[in-house]
């Protein structure tokens, strides 16, 4: 069922003056975050937005977990539509541009990935294996939608017709918790259970590089624009086992690793992206944090009870080759899709 909104969404400008328009960037521009965030309040509570991606008009789309709904709404929060997942309770998870145009789904409690056409016309796909918790998903340099799938410790492949081909991971029960296209033409995911970043081929053959500690917990990673993968460690309890992350690292395509400690205490990294200053941001409680080339960390507040989770300029776990002068995040506890403004 489609729900439309007429009219702008209710939104506050946290600090500044009103936002540039949203634009993309040139292939060599850097901007400077201001600082300045300006957010949207959705018309449903506790609807917990999760994860944003671009259309190539700039439209804005994002899944609500909870709300079992994908919304779509202009840069500008006007014409909110909301589209409700036609199977009930089906936790939408990560939502990424597609190579046919379309917009792609991971179904998280219903093991199915979903496609939205621009028009919102909904199709859903099971996979294979039954409970599999497909999380992450990333267009690959193949033109497939790739796919993390947690509880099955396998990664999935769907092609735009919707053919799947699941691939096992060498270490069993690893937790594929995310992953992203890199620049070599592979596909990178982190294994959280297993505190390994992998790599898989287009066709399929799986290389793993430990990380140097146990239980660091390797969380959301995308490609960095130094030609490097970079990722998240979670922190604290998170899916039943106890991590010590709470660092952003860095990987090579040789599988060199490198870890910078996040300096604030306490909370989690969540979701990683490239920023419209080529830098990586990271999402964590009430704040986002940059991450320059040589590891240094500073962060951003948002509001006191925010908690930041999907992070986006554009490029969705993907090398960053389009991106807006905007740097957008899901509010799961304001109910709210928010960005920080870059001039």
């Amino acid at each position: 069922m489609r729900r439309a909104f007429v009219g702008v969404l209710v939104a506050m400008v946290v600090a500044g003056c009103a936002a540039a328009e949203q634009r993309w960037l040139g292939a060599d521009e850097r901007l400077t975050a201001t600082g300045e965030v300006t957010e949207f309040t959705l018309p449903h509570a506790a609807s917990s937005p999760t994860t944003i991606a671009l259309a190539t008009d700039g439209t804005v789309w994002f899944t609500q977990s909870n709300g079992n709904r994908i919304g779509r709404m202009s840069p500008d929060g006007i014409g909110l539509t909301e589209f409700d997942v036609p199977t009930a309770e089906s936790s939408p998870r990560i939502i990424a541009l597609g190579a046919d145009g379309n917009m792609w789904f991971s179904e998280h409690l219903a093991s199915q990935m979903g496609r939205i056409t621009p028009n919102g016309a909904i199709a859903e796909f099971p996979l294979s294996s039954q409970d599999s918790q497909p999380r992450a998903i990333a267009l690959g340099a193949d033109g497939n939608i790739w796919i993390g799938m947690f509880a099955a410790g396998k990664i999935g492949r769907i092609t735009p017709d919707g053919t799947i081909t699941e691939f096992a991971i060498p270490t069993p029960a690893s937790g594929p918790r995310a992953l992203a296209a890199g620049p070599d033409g592979n596909v990178w995911f982190s294994e959280f259970h297993a505190s390994k970043i992998g790599r898989i081929t287009p066709d399929g053959v799986v290389t793993e590089f430990p990380l140097p500690r146990a239980n660091s917990g390797p969380g959301d990673i995308t490609a960095g624009a130094d030609g490097n993968m970079w990722f998240v460690e979670l922190n604290g309890t998170i899916d039943g086992r106890v991590v010590d992350g709470n660092r952003v690292g860095r990987i090579t395509m040789q599988g060199q690793i490198t870890e910078f400690p996040i300096p604030s205490v306490g909370g989690s990294p969540t979701n990683v992206a490239v920023g419209p200053d080529r830098n990586v941001w990271y999402t964590k409680g009430a704040s986002l944090g940059r991450v320059t080339a040589t590891g240094v960390i500073a962060e951003f507040p948002l509001g006191a009870n925010a908690r930041a989770v999907g992070l986006t300029a554009g490029s969705d776990r993907q090398p960053p080759a389009r991106l807006v002068n905007r740097l957008w995040y899901a509010d799961g506890n304001g109910n709210k899709i928010g960005y920080m403004s870059f001039e």
